[in-house]
């Protein structure tokens, strides 16, 4: 892990911050003196801008946040062509954009185990207000990122404007969806998973994975790295802090716990698949703004965490992926049997169910949002023709989906609302324990975000859409197009906006908000807006 020396102006001054107040990051660069000095004068001669794949920031707390760069000046080597090295990299945040006024300041040592990244904890800022930030290492700095604070725990927002994302196969097409979030501007974006995606690269496509099937480290770190290249996404990273999980394609499609659903002998014999989930792991952690808290340990890593903003939004984030039990029937969709309703069968695994429950008890938040995977309403396509609900979702574990709704139902108060991505479409959907009957309560409600490219070009409808709607009472909204999902949350309300492309193959195209949607607070259920 990387070392850090931190300075905060204000409370803890030395010699080692010497950063000017009133000039910028690279002409105070060459007054650094001892360790730091020397590490400029070592790597010099690097040749390439060590700052590809951008800066991001993450998990904010009332107190500071993460911030996460990785030296890579050839991206799609795997060693990003840095020399096999410690390198210092020296970090500022700054009040103003133009970085003249300090808050915080330091070095971070970027090593070749870690891929060359950083992840720097700042800590004792301000709460609830915006800072900028920049590194500095080998004679260059990088872009300047925004990151935001936290409100102090008991504090009241007026108003949280957020966006969530998923599935960018980089293949697929353009992330046009990344450039209208950056434009439009929010104050936190969750990313709920399939930030990379693991097939070898294949011609004809509007862009080209490099490399082969991801296996070794170095495999992911160049598919992150390729990811990271894009510019849309570069900025859509640097415009505020994230929230990240993953779903499966990080690591190997549709997997469950220790569970390969797509087996192939070489990387699943002897061992190799955790080996390689392993590597996965730590590649992931690598190329995101995550604490030390999810720092992986062979193929463990905690991501399930709570990210609070003050008394108006808890998010838990989830990891559907690590802790679950197999998918019933296979891994596809599929007329349900038994397996679907065996009480054993968890999606969360007991650890992270307890986890999440307690949250929701001990909450004081008017919002508490589960930023998760996969889809929890329980949507049948066809049972005349016996297509059933995906069983790598919620529905294939029957009885925890349901103990996870009845504990909504017994906590009304908590204002529960489900962020999904994972399925490459739009969903608005009311919750209700009995899905089955129309008139039931809705218990909470769900936004599933369509994907930012996978599957290329898409639909506003499809041939079955107004049949799965009659069929699934529930459902309000569904749309096959790409794009983002954007949310303005206040005390009273939260207001949800599907915002879309109607091509991704090609760039630039438009923005459309194709429906909208509001949930009072207190009054659970979906309402146009």
């Amino acid at each position: 892990m990387c070392a850090q020396k931190i300075h905060v102006p204000g409370r803890t001054w030395n010699r080692r911050q010497v950063l000017a107040m009133g000039g910028s990051l690279l002409a105070a660069w060459p007054t650094l003196g001892g360790v730091a000095s020397a590490a400029f004068r070592r790597n010099v001669g690097l040749g390439d801008y060590p700052f590809s794949l951008g800066v991001a920031s993450g998990d904010p707390s009332s107190d500071g946040f993460v911030l996460w760069t990785r030296l890579a000046p050839k991206p799609l080597e795997h060693d990003g062509g840095m020399p096999n090295e410690n390198v210092e990299v020296r970090w500022t945040v700054c009040h103003d954009e133009a970085m003249t006024k300090v808050a915080a300041q330091g070095t971070a040592i970027a090593t070749p185990d870690m891929g060359h990244s950083v992840h720097v904890e700042v800590p004792g800022l301000d709460p609830n207000r915006w800072y900028f930030y920049q590194f500095a290492a080998a004679g260059e700095i990088s872009p300047k990122g925004r990151a935001r604070t936290a409100p102090n725990a008991n504090d009241m927002l007026s108003q949280l404007k957020f966006a969530f994302a998923s599935c960018q196969h980089f293949e697929s097409g353009h992330y046009t969806a990344y450039q209208h979030m950056t434009r439009e501007g929010f104050d936190v974006v969750a990313h709920l998973g399939d930030y990379i995606y693991e097939r070898e690269g294949k011609g004809g496509k509007t862009r080209m994975h490099a490399g082969p099937y991801i296996d070794s480290l170095g495999d992911y770190r160049v598919r992150h790295a390729q990811y990271k290249t894009d510019p849309h996404l570069q900025a859509a990273h640097a415009m505020c802090p994230w929230l990240v999980t993953w779903d499966d394609h990080e690591f190997d499609n549709n997997y469950a716990n220790e569970i390969p659903q797509h087996p192939n002998a070489k990387r699943n014999q002897n061992g190799e698949y955790m080996k390689r989930r392993a590597r996965a792991y730590k590649a992931y952690y690598e190329n995101m703004p995550l604490r030390m808290a999810q720092l992986p340990t062979g193929p463990d890593m905690q991501l399930y965490r709570s990210v609070k903003f003050g008394r108006l939004v808890d998010f838990d984030v989830l990891d559907t992926r690590q802790y679950r039990t197999d998918q019933p029937c296979g891994d596809g969709r599929k007329e349900p049997n038994d397996e679907v309703y065996l009480p054993e069968a968890t999606i969360l695994g007991d650890q992270q169910e307890n986890w999440l429950t307690k949250q929701f008890e001990t909450s004081d938040s008017v919002w508490n949002v589960l930023a998760q995977q996969v889809m929890m309403g329980r949507v049948d396509r066809d049972p005349s023709k016996k297509v059933g609900y995906s069983m790598d979702q919620w529905p294939g574990y029957e009885v925890n989906r349901l103990r996870m709704l009845k504990f909504f139902e017994q906590h009304p108060d908590k204002n529960p609302v489900v962020l999904t991505g994972d399925i490459h479409c739009n969903w608005a959907n009311d919750l209700q324990v009995n899905c089955e009957d129309a008139d039931s309560a809705a218990v909470a409600v769900e936004f599933v975000g369509t994907s930012i490219s996978s599957g290329g070009n898409g639909a506003e409808q499809r041939d079955d859409t107004a049949m799965v709607l009659a069929q699934n009472p529930f459902v309000k909204f569904n749309n096959y197009e790409r794009g983002y999902v954007a949310c303005e949350v206040t005390p009273q309300t939260w207001t949800t906006h599907y915002r879309t492309v109607p091509f991704v193959t090609k760039p630039d195209a438009p923005l459309n908000t194709r429906a909208s949607f509001v949930v009072e607070a207190g009054k659970s259920g979906l309402n146009p807006a």
